[in-house]
């Protein structure tokens, strides 16, 4: 969808007041009574400038969310949806999640999120159980729901699975994927970093730590993991062409046109078809 509503310039501008809202309303409901992990459906709305760019979002989100959404309605000059999530164990991360997710699905629908919040009872808060046997119940609520495009949900299951188990790395791998894909890239490198130290051998969060890092012009420290990532060696053949590809591409970020043809030749070598398209651009 070319967005005329809610463009990308307009989606990046207001970004941060999306941060700032969300810190909003998780003050709000503190001044309220909310003690952290209450259980909270919030109900949420949409604007848009056509009916039909919510009628899509509205099926996508009743495919891929637990949640109970209206009928679009024409309010003024403007077409609004509204809808209620699942219940939401609610801190201030988890409702930056939710909502940065939200507005992410909006944009993609060329659709604005705007008002948001929940209803709860402050002598009568119910939350979600935390101890240790529940870390991998958890873990696997979060893949359920990323594999059904619920990010939002996948992200709070597994914050609830680093609270069973803090030193699960596989949960802060998981979260941090999830973290990339709502452009919240400097929490994401945080958990990479965090499940690094926890396995230093992990080679599949090195090489995502060192594409989210080439992505925000860290070449130097991408080129330093997908470096470090090669020294454990017993690779699988789609790790090492990915590797190598993404480290030409860092090299080549940073000038070194020859370190990075020699890198897209290794991987295209290796079978990784994608890196011929880079050795004819830039390796004649």
């Amino acid at each position: 969808m070319n967005n005329t509503y809610v463009t990308w310039d307009c989606f990046h501008q207001y970004f941060g007041a999306q941060l700032v809202a969300a810190e909003d309303v998780y003050d709000g409901m503190v001044r309220n009574g909310l003690s952290d992990n209450c259980m909270v459906e919030l109900d949420f709305s949409f604007i848009s400038d056509e009916k039909f760019k919510l009628e899509k979002l509205s099926m996508f989100l009743k495919e891929h969310y637990p949640y109970s959404i209206e009928q679009v309605e024409l309010q003024e000059d403007e077409w609004v949806l509204r809808g209620i999530s699942n219940e939401i164990p609610i801190t201030a991360e988890n409702l930056l999640y939710w909502a940065l997710d939200l507005y992410k699905r909006g944009y993609e629908f060329d659709s604005d999120l705007r008002d948001y919040g929940g209803a709860f009872d402050p002598k009568n808060q119910q939350k979600p159980t935390i101890d240790a046997s529940m870390d991998d119940y958890y873990f696997d609520a979060g893949f359920a729901c990323y594999e059904k495009g619920d990010l939002s949900g996948a992200m709070i299951n597994w914050s609830l699975s680093i609270a069973c188990q803090p030193d699960n790395p596989d949960s802060y791998y998981c979260r941090a994927i999830a973290k990339s894909e709502i452009y919240i890239w400097k929490s994401a490198l945080r958990d990479y970093d965090q499940a690094i130290r926890l396995v230093p051998n992990f080679t599949d969060a090195l090489v995502n730590r060192g594409s989210l890092k080439d992505d925000n012009g860290d070449f130097h420290g991408a080129i330093e993991d997908y470096n470090k990532a090669l020294s454990f060696g017993n690779l699988a053949l789609e790790a090492e062409q990915m590797i190598y590809f993404n480290r030409g591409n860092s090299k080549f970020n940073l000038g070194n046109k020859k370190g990075a043809c020699e890198d897209w030749h290794k991987s295209y070598d290796m079978g990784y078809n994608l890196a011929k398209e880079k050795i004819e651009k830039h390796c004649r």
